[in-house]
C-alpha cells in the first residue's frame, strides 16, 4: 500500500483516481440539453401603458408562433417609451419600441442610423427600412402623428415584417374608483 501513496507513482495514481471520480459524477448527474430563454409576461406593462400613454399603443396580437417575449420596459423620463424584446422562432433577436419622443430623433437612435434604405408595405401601412451593416441591425420604422413605432434587431427582414404585421392598436383604458376603494377599468 505504501508504494501507492509515495513518489511519482503515488501522485499519478491519485490524479487518475480523482479523474475517475469526476467522470463517474458527470455520467450519473442529470444534465439538461434544453435551451433556456427567460420568458416575461408583459400584460401588466401593456395595461399600464394603455392607461397612461398619450399615444395609441400597439402590441402583437397574437405573438408570432414560437417567439418568446423576454424583456419589457417602460421609460417615463422625458417621454413615454415602451421596449418589448423577443427571441424569434429562428432564435434571433427582435424588439418592438414605441414612443412619443419626436419621430426622427427616436427612430434614428433606435435604428442606429438615419439612412432610409427602402420601404415596405405591411398591412396597408408604409414602413421605412433601415440597415446598419456594421452591426447587422435591421429596422422597420413607422412614423405616425404623436408616436413612432420601431421594429428592430438582428432578425432577418421576414421576421421583422412578421412582428410588424402582428401589431394591433390597443384601446385606451381608464380606471375609476369604486366605493370599496379599488379601481375598475372602463
Amino acid at each position: 500500500m505504501r508504494r501507492f501513496t509515495e513518489g511519482f507513482r503515488g501522485y499519478v495514481f491519485a490524479v487518475l483516481f480523482c479523474l475517475a471520480l469526476v467522470g463517474i459524477f458527470l455520467l450519473i448527474t442529470p444534465q439538461s440539453r434544453e435551451e433556456h430563454i427567460p420568458r416575461v409576461d408583459y400584460s401588466m406593462t401593456l395595461a399600464d401603458l394603455r392607461r397612461t400613454a398619450s399615444y395609441e399603443v400597439v402590441a402583437p396580437e397574437p405573438v408570432p408562433a414560437n417567439w418568446v417575449p423576454n424583456s419589457s420596459n417602460v421609460d417615463r423620463n422625458a417621454y413615454v417609451t415602451w421596449r418589448l424584446g423577443f427571441a424569434t422562432a429562428k432564435r434571433s433577436h427582435a424588439m418592438l419600441a414605441q414612443s412619443d419622443e419626436p419621430g426622427a430623433q427616436f427612430a434614428n437612435r433606435l435604428a442606429n442610423t438615419d439612412k432610409v434604405s427602402g420601404s415596405r408595405q405591411i398591412n396597408g401601412e408604409t414602413w421605412q427600412e433601415r440597415f446598419r451593416p456594421d452591426k447587422k441591425q435591421r429596422s422597420l420604422v413607422r412614423l405616425q402623428p404623436g408616436a413612432t413605432v420601431v421594429v428592430t434587431g438582428l432578425a432577418d427582414w421576414d421576421e421583422l415584417a412578421q412582428l410588424a404585421g402582428s401589431l394591433k392598436p390597443q384601446p385606451k383604458t381608464t380606471s375609476t374608483p369604486t366605493p370599496n376603494g379599488t379601481a375598475t377599468p372602463r
